[in-house]
């Protein structure tokens, strides 16, 4: 009981601290004179992925290895399949043709990737399969070329560079940039201690941990942001939101925990990687169609999810 109350409480500091660090540190760069687009596409989006990239930098650190790419794929399933399907449920969601042919292929793309990079066994006659520090950097490189097209798209007029941003005084915005890291820190040890913890004493795997409570508590900032914008009629951007953050999930969280230490691909895994190539699939397929998600397409989604994750418990 008291390590599951630990989680919760390192799910809360985290989220927290993600929200603190992006007020901050786009008041101060705003305050030294970087354009509100710049801001937007990188500290802004990055923020939602923070939660993510802070949990797996832990992992990586700790050699739990399982819960890296556990946290990567649940996360982006759990943003698909869960948040776009509570979305649709809530008002059918318009994409914008962009989102369409260009970003949700790319996520798609991002989702190919993994199964490449994690079949060494297949394609390389290796003895096993593991994602390496040099494929994580040409992931890195990916997140790259993304912020340069997002970049060109806003100076275009074509991208939503993010919610209003806050300015503070210098001191006020140096304070809230060090409450945002130490939160960060703080949840994120809090959230691979105690669900590492949790999963031994249930006799659940890390990567089953990863998949389900670990990557839904990190994504916890892109459900609540999508469903505030469905509830103002922003709904294109709630679409927009989620899949951004997938793709920078996968160049740049899990890039940047491969870098740290190769990640392990057991076959279970390999599963997990083609449902969320299926999920991606589905969401380019209905979006492609009318550049909507209709309201019986997200009650499939959240069908989809909810069966996976009762198989995962199931088999655990």
């Amino acid at each position: 009981m008291l390590e599951f109350l630990l989680l919760i409480v390192g799910f809360v500091v985290l989220v927290f601290g993600a929200d603190k660090l992006v007020d901050g540190a786009s008041s101060l760069a705003s305050k030294l004179g970087v354009p509100d687009i710049v801001i937007g596409l990188t500290i802004v989006s990055l923020g939602t992925s923070a939660p993510e990239l802070v949990v797996n930098i832990f992992a990586a650190v700790n050699q739990n290895t399982e819960m890296v790419l556990g946290n990567v794929i649940g996360s982006n399933l759990f943003n698909v399949l869960a948040i776009l399907g509570v979305c649709a449920l809530i008002k059918p969601l318009t994409v914008k043709r962009t989102t369409t042919w260009l970003e949700i292929p790319l996520s798609l793309l991002a989702a190919i990737a993994v199964l490449v990079l994690a079949n060494d066994v297949y394609l390389d006659n290796a003895t096993s399969n593991f994602i390496s520090r040099s494929e994580g950097l040409i992931l890195l490189l990916f997140l790259s070329i993304f912020l340069v097209y997002n970049l060109i798209l806003a100076r275009k007029g074509k991208a939503d560079v993010g919610e209003e941003l806050h300015h503070y005084s210098y001191l006020k915005s140096t304070l809230f940039v060090l409450l945002g890291l130490g939160g960060l820190v703080l949840g994120g040890k809090l959230i691979v201690d105690n669900a590492v913890s949790l999963a031994l004493s249930f006799g659940m795997s890390e990567r089953v941990v990863g998949l389900t409570i670990v990557s839904v508590g990190t994504s916890l900032p892109e459900l609540a942001t999508s469903v505030a914008a469905v509830r103002r009629n922003n709904v294109d951007i709630a679409v927009g939101n989620v899949v951004g953050s997938n793709i920078f999930n996968i160049f740049l969280v899990l890039g940047m925990s491969t870098i740290i230490n190769p990640v392990p691909v057991n076959p279970s895994s390999q599963v997990d990687i083609l449902i969320n190539i299926l999920a991606g699939l589905l969401l380019f397929f209905f979006t492609g169609k009318g550049n909507r998600l209709l309201r019986w397409e997200g009650g499939l989604f959240v069908l989809l999810y909810v069966g996976y994750i009762s198989l995962l418990v199931f088999q655990s």
